[in-house]
């Protein structure tokens, strides 16, 4: 294994651990804390899924967050009442899902507690692992007066079948671990203290295939997810925009 890659330090939002074996965890922090998720996060998840690709000495991903939630909460920090605001959004949104799922090497989610905010960051993994206290929910969309039009509209039809992903969106509703168990949207529900071990099992154990099988595996299950994320969340992304720009305009004066 080479030196620590610079990578490794230029992300504020997300601590990187890895294995001499190449097993790379990366944990999603605000501070060192819990995520408040906020502009920064969505910047570095960009750029940081690129560089986590580009470096072939990462064999397997493990993707967890802080402390006893995964993302539970919001406080966004840019600005959405001009089109250039929302060209940053949109640029880096276009990106984000795209380049988690072009990481051409196994992806495996531990989601340690409530994921309300970009709970699809851990659950567009191979193999998603849920803390049993962990809750899911869209929170920054549908119960905010947003158009959920960023990929989760994508995913989470994806995830529940359209009839329910529809209703899930929706209706803000949210699902405990085991009913997230029972739907399919995560594959297996721990102790909190036993989560990060049985990511580490999973990890070990994809480590013993071939480097090349190992990597295509990753590329051929992807497939259907990166063709589906490519072709609808722009079109999304606008309009979820128009519906933001909508609601600016209309606020009372």
């Amino acid at each position: 294994m080479s030196q620590r890659p610079a990578y490794f330090d230029r992300y504020e939002t997300i601590a990187f651990e890895r294995t001499d074996s190449g097993i790379l965890t990366i944990r999603l922090h605000s501070h060192g804390g819990p995520v408040v998720y906020a502009s920064a996060h969505h910047n570095d998840w960009v750029h940081a899924f690129f560089d986590i690709s580009a470096d072939r000495d990462n064999k397997v991903l493990i993707i967890t967050g802080t402390g006893d939630e995964f993302m539970a909460v919001e406080k966004w920090d840019l600005p959405y009442d001009k089109t250039v605001h929302w060209d940053q959004i949109y640029w880096e949104a276009k990106r984000v899902l795209q380049n988690l799922l072009d990481i051409e090497i196994p992806v495996i989610g531990a989601i340690n507690g409530p994921a309300h905010v970009h709970a699809e960051i851990g659950l567009l993994s191979d193999i998603t692992l849920a803390a049993e206290h962990a809750t899911f929910q869209d929170l920054p969309h549908v119960p905010g007066g947003v158009v959920p039009g960023d990929g989760v509209h994508i995913i989470w039809q994806e995830l529940l079948g359209p009839n329910r992903g529809r209703y899930f969106l929706l209706t803000g509703q949210i699902l405990t671990a085991q009913e997230a168990l029972a739907l399919g949207v995560v594959n297996e529900v721990l102790p909190r203290e036993r989560l990060l071990a049985r990511a580490m099992e999973h990890a070990e154990r994809l480590l013993r295939m071939p480097e090349v099988a190992r990597r295509y595996t990753r590329v051929v299950l992807t497939e259907r997810l990166r063709r589906l994320i490519a072709e609808g969340t722009g079109y999304g992304l606008i309009l979820e925009g128009a519906g933001i720009q909508d609601a600016i305009q209309n606020l009372p004066k």
